[in-house]
Formats: C-alpha cells, structure tokens, sequence
C-alpha cells in the first residue's frame, strides 16, 4: 500500500483497515508460529503498513488540533 493512497482515505476508512492490518498480522503470526506461513515478507510488509495508518491518523490529528 503506497502512502499516497492511505492519505487520501478518510478518518473512517483509516481506522477499519487499521483494524483489518491488525487482525491480518494476529493471523500471519499464528500461521508463522505452526510453520504454516507461505510469505514470510507478508509479515515486514503489514507491519509498515500499520505503521503508514497509523502516521497519517496522527497527521491528521495534529492537523485538526492546530486549527
């Protein structure tokens, strides 16, 4: 996911796929944990890509609080 793309969600999309990122790395650690994992990557590519939500809502966070 390019960070242009999550800028551009709204404050509620941004939150659901912040949950969605979280229930999706809780299973790729499962599956790493039973050897069942097929793309190790998987798992270095959802962790940025929390980190990409979560940058952005503190962004506008910050924004809406300066104003």
């Amino acid at each position: 996911m390019k960070a242009s793309a999550v800028r551009e969600m709204s404050q509620a999309d941004l939150n659901k796929k912040l949950t969605d990122l979280k229930a999706e790395l809780f299973n790729l650690r499962f599956q790493h944990a039973i050897n069942q994992l097929e793309n190790p990557m998987r798992l270095k590519e959802v962790k940025k890509d929390i980190a990409r939500v979560k940058t952005v809502i503190r962004q506008n966070e910050l924004k809406s609080a300066k104003q």
